[in-house]
């Protein structure tokens, strides 16, 4: 229900983001702490949708090495998403991986995912899955 009303959004979600996080894009990569979990589930729907909705939007500004943090007022989980690597080509669409932090409570996660945007299209995260260190 949630992921629907924040799809119904659409255009107004940019505009929540910019006013709820403010200009506090942070520059440099990211890189879990040693000894770091990834954990072996997915953090609850609910959350996930607030960090989907950063990850489009960071990788929409399209500004090299930035962050962008997010948080689910209702349940006060937050992290970070912070795109890695560069770009490449997957077919006729441009992708894009990434890693986010998932805090709540004592709780803390590092998920990794891709997202990806058609030529004429906007970006829609096609993976986020629990962080496994290689």
């Amino acid at each position: 229900m949630l992921g629907l009303a924040l799809g119904a959004g659409g255009c107004s979600l940019s505009s929540q983001f910019d006013s709820m996080f403010g200009s506090n894009d942070q520059t440099g990569s990211i890189t879990p702490p040693p000894g770091a979990k990834g954990g072996d589930h997915l953090p609850p729907a609910a959350d996930l949708a607030f960090a989907r909705a950063a990850v489009k939007e960071v990788l929409a500004r399209g500004d090299k090495d930035s962050s962008l943090p997010w948080e689910n007022p209702n349940t006060g989980a937050r992290g970070t998403v912070t795109p890695i690597s560069q770009a490449y080509a997957d077919g006729d669409q441009t992708c894009h991986d990434f890693l986010a932090s998932y805090v709540n409570g004592g709780s803390e996660a590092w998920l990794q995912g891709a997202a990806c945007k058609p030529r004429q299209g906007a970006w829609e995260v096609r993976s986020m899955k629990p962080w496994k260190q290689s």
